[in-house]
């Protein structure tokens, strides 16, 4: 299986497609999908400011039309620089409410 290391200030993500289904079941065709900007750190390259802020694992949201995308044996990645890179996903638990 081949890998990337990536340089400088970018990072390796690994890309999430969106589901192919809508909530009420509806199925999406391809020419409607829109481009991913989904997915999982793989590497972080060792001059990224990113180092201090991200884990490898975790997912990130990125911008649409960044960075260079890469096939790899199990999937598409992307390389993207620090600054393509918008946040961090963090799974929130639900709000409880209280009943009166």
């Amino acid at each position: 299986m081949k890998t990337i290391q990536p340089l400088g200030e970018r990072a390796l993500v690994k890309v999430i497609e969106a589901p192919t289904q809508t909530a009420s079941g509806l199925y999406i065709p391809d020419t409607s999908k829109e481009r991913p900007s989904e997915g999982e750190v793989i590497a972080i390259g060792d001059g990224s400011t990113l180092a201090e802020k991200l884990v490898v694992g975790e997912r990130v949201l990125f911008q649409k039309f960044a960075g260079t995308e890469v096939k790899l044996d199990d999937g598409l990645y992307v390389i993207l620089a620090d600054t393509d890179i918008l946040g961090r996903i963090i799974e929130a638990e639900p709000v409880k409410r209280r009943s009166a």
